[in-house]
């Protein structure tokens, strides 16, 4: 009953409300009967505020009154002040009349104690945290120090927790002069004193007023996490438009304003990915989970971007093993030790191990008894991959081939192949290689289907990864961090672009839904990437995130397409007809198939003159294979670019 009083400032608090308790009584016998309540039955006076505060004193404890803080009174300490007083109340009238009968008191005073009571108790507790907070809202600078004036964009419930922490942290960096709201009901009001100015529409007309006023924001800050994609982006223009940065407050579940002392006001720059104008998918959760709980699960090159996104979220589901598989001994090490720290009961194995090697991964596979594969293992970087074709067909092609025979031999339920946009019409070493990879497993898929006990081979394409390694936004940070210029290689070189959480969420759901229907059987599933995005466009916005102008502060220089890549790329081929699914984000494409058995012997020659080092042959091999790749499809080419979407 008394733990919550360990604390002084709680006994002191205890004591307090102990005798307001006591005070309560007497008050409210004074109000019934003015001064004759001290030679009008005086006794029962004194043994009537006695009892009173043992009960109020029993009661308070057992409600555990004070494991809340006075700075942050609420309204709940309100309900639990309110609830204390009536039970005392309740509690002590039976005592009293076992005690006296009621003889001597008037019973219009219970309720009069009953409202004195929450006064004195409720009361003191206003009154602190008014003075702690000490409410100055229309100063920049407090006790000397400048505060950075704000305006705030969304007019909710994080709008009112920011503007309350700021008006209680002394420290505080932030003074709120103004509120920007998505809706034009809320505008002219006011919360905690700060107005709601007007509309996002009207902003630089805010902005202009606030300045003849003597306080014109330097930040803007995004309260609404609903505020994403192209409003956002808008958002940007008119900050940068206006002189003023743009940042985001944290998740409301995140945001840390009344857990203790120290306030810590986080406010983080607006990420890229609430750039992207593209709404996040909705994901149905129980069929992911049903597919990864309690399974043995296999995921080759778990160290790459793509692979540790897939560890992390295959891990969250609950697998009875996971075996992580990658031939970068440092990448390994990273992901296994983060694993160690994010879910430490998921029993793990590590396997430094290149897909490369058929004899040596066949007998890994074997070990691992996995029941389900996630194949992100490969060479992904368009330049690279074609400087070295050979080393692209090896990973690649025959990588893949020898994860999907060694999946077929050890008996998997389902291999994930995880493939590229760049598949589509390739230009590229890359972009063919993975088709041909794409190609293999479909033809097994096929093969397979319908003979009970045959593995599954679900195939998911999608485009670039936002933030992954050797894509163009770390290379963009590098340069901003050195002053720049930023390099882009064409004015008009647009992407699809999608977070690596994004895009393996949809991966697991793809899995699910490929894995559980032999309909699908040899397609393709093509994860909705929303609207291409331009590079030049995403430069610029870097730059003003980062505070500068772009031209200005940093400069943007045009580099010209390298050697395989395309100004637009396509999630789908003109000849692949694609249906829904019932998932809004997940589309399935039907491109063209090969023979299983012709395209073996067909990879055995790839690979017999990769390994040679016979680039000519091998370049040639591949444009067999691939019909649609060709170098005209990079640089110069005017293809319409696909959007997408069903038809």
């Amino acid at each position: 009953m008394f733990k919550a009083l360990r604390g002084s400032r709680a006994r002191i608090a205890y004591l307090h409300d102990v005798f307001m308790a006591a005070a309560s009584f007497v008050i409210a016998q004074y109000l019934r009967l003015g001064e004759s309540v001290f030679w009008y039955a005086s006794e029962y006076i004194w043994y009537g505020t006695a009892l009173f505060a043992v009960v109020a004193a029993g009661v308070y404890a057992s409600l555990d009154l004070y494991r809340g803080v006075w700075r942050y009174a609420s309204l709940n300490d309100m309900v639990a002040i309110i609830k204390a007083a009536t039970l005392t109340v309740l509690i002590f009238l039976p005592l009293l009349f076992l005690l006296t009968r009621l003889q001597d008191l008037p019973r219009s005073s219970l309720l009069i104690n009953w409202l004195v009571l929450i006064a004195l108790l409720g009361g003191p507790r206003a009154l602190y945290r008014v003075f702690k907070d000490r409410r100055v809202d229309t100063l920049l600078s407090r006790d000397g120090r400048p505060r950075i004036p704000v305006l705030l964009v969304g007019a909710g419930d994080a709008a009112e927790i920011f503007i309350r922490a700021v008006n209680r942290k002394r420290q505080s960096n932030y003074a709120a002069v103004g509120i920007v709201s998505e809706k034009p009901g809320r505008v002219g009001r006011q919360i905690h004193g700060v107005p709601v100015l007007g509309t996002i529409d009207e902003l630089p007309r805010i902005v202009a007023d606030l300045r003849k006023a003597g306080r014109r924001p330097r930040r803007m800050i995004i309260t609404e996490e609903g505020i994403k994609g192209a409003p956002v982006g808008r958002l940007l223009d008119l900050a940068a438009a206006e002189g003023m940065t743009l940042a985001r407050l944290p998740q409301l579940t995140d945001f840390e304003s009344d857990l203790g002392e120290e306030d810590r006001l986080a406010v983080n720059p607006v990420a890229l990915e609430d750039l992207l104008g593209r709404p996040q998918a909705v994901l149905d959760r129980p069929v992911m989970k049903a597919l990864i709980e309690g399974k043995r699960v296999l995921i080759t090159g778990a160290g790459g971007t793509i692979g540790a996104e897939l560890v992390r979220q295959v891990s969250d589901f609950g697998p009875a093993h996971l075996t992580l598989l990658d031939n970068s001994e440092y990448h390994l090490y990273e992901i296994d030790r983060e694993l160690s720290g994010r879910h430490p009961g998921v029993p793990r194995t590590t396997v430094l191990r290149d897909v490369r090697e058929s004899s040596r991964l066949a007998s890994a596979f074997t070990e691992a008894r996995a029941e389900l594969v996630f194949h992100a293992a490969a060479l992904k970087h368009v330049p690279m991959v074609e400087n070295h074709p050979g080393e692209g067909v090896l990973t690649n092609v025959v990588g893949t081939r020898n994860v999907a025979d060694a999946c077929r031999r050890a008996g998997v339920e389902t291999m994930v192949l995880i493939s590229s946009d760049k598949a589509v019409n390739p230009s590229s070493v890359m972009g063919a290689t993975k088709r041909l990879a794409e190609n293999y497993c479909q033809a097994l898929d096929l093969s397979g289907a319908g003979r009970r006990g045959s593995t599954r081979f679900v195939t998911v394409r999608f485009g670039n990864v936002l933030g992954s390694t050797g894509s163009v936004v770390p290379l963009f940070q590098n340069q901003l961090e050195a002053g720049g210029p930023l390099t882009v290689t064409d004015p008009d070189v647009s992407r699809y672009f999608m977070t690596v959480r994004e895009a393996v969420e949809l991966v697991l759901q793809a899995s699910a839904l490929g894995s559980g229907e032999t309909d699908y059987s040899g397609k393709i599933f093509v994860l909705e990437m929303g609207d291409p995005v331009r590079i030049l466009d995403l430069a610029r916005q870097m730059i003003r995130l980062a505070g500068l102008e772009p031209e200005k502060d940093v400069a943007i220089t045009f580099i010209g397409l390298r050697p395989g890549e395309k100004l637009h790329e396509e999630l789908l081929h003109e000849s692949e007809p694609t249906v829904g699914t019932r998932y809004r984000d997940i589309l399935l494409a039907s491109p063209r198939t090969a023979d299983r058995a012709l395209l073996a012997r067909a990879i055995d020659e790839l690979q017999a003159n990769a390994e040679a080092g016979n680039t000519e042959e091998t370049l040639a091999g591949l444009r067999r294979l691939v019909p649609e790749y060709s170098t005209e499809n990079g640089a110069g080419a005017d293809r319409p670019t696909l959007s997408g979407k069903a038809g």
